[in-house]
């Protein structure tokens, strides 16, 4: 962009200066770049509402490391080392959106990091191609307009109903999607001769 535009501020997890000047000071900014996590807010304070006894009173917002899962522990692109390891203590926890208890590694020492708020700069945008965009929005329109979605959402779901088929799993894990013997092509052509 010709001419960056603040909106509001990011906080995230910097190295202490006094680990930094030590001999280990690039080895926990390495250990740092895959476990930072960043937080954005429209003031500097980084407050959210809470309720107590009634009233509406204003907190700090936690900021924690992130958790290395058991999957990314064993996976070769996070080149997690042997040093790098020792850090890390193993922790079984329930997880309450998967409803089951989950492994995952945590990293020992977080006060070698301390938290820096900067202003969020917007410097690039993601350039919008216009005809595609209009493309979209006139098949969206159609769609919706002419109850097209529910005929596919019938077709290859087995139900009608959009706002159950956002909840429920997606179309390429459903058995349905799987023994589906019908082609796209097929699909479209059946929906025209409605």
């Amino acid at each position: 962009m010709d001419k960056p535009y603040q909106r509001g501020f990011v906080r995230f997890f910097v190295v202490r200066e006094d680990v930094m000047r030590s001999k280990d000071g690039d080895f926990f900014e390495g250990i740092l770049k895959k476990i930072n996590t960043y937080m954005y807010s429209d003031n500097r304070r980084f407050l959210k509402k809470k309720r107590k006894f009634g009233r509406k009173i204003y907190v700090e917002r936690e900021q924690k490391l992130r958790y290395i899962t058991s999957y990314s522990w064993n996976y070769p692109k996070w080149e997690l080392t042997d040093r790098e390891r020792q850090y890390f203590e193993k922790k079984e926890d329930y997880c309450p959106v998967r409803k089951r208890f989950g492994v995952y590694y945590k990293f020992t020492e977080p006060w070698r990091f301390t938290l820096r708020v900067k202003p969020n700069m917007i410097t690039h945008y993601k350039p919008l191609d216009l005809e595609l965009e209009k493309e979209y929005a006139a098949l969206d329109s159609y769609l919706g307009e002419y109850t097209v979605i529910g005929i596919m959402n019938k077709t290859i779901l087995g139900k009608s109903n959009p706002w159950k088929e956002k909840y429920q799993r997606k179309l390429i894990k459903s058995r349905k999607y799987v023994t589906c013997t019908m082609s796209a092509t097929e699909i479209a052509e059946s929906l025209q001769d409605l």
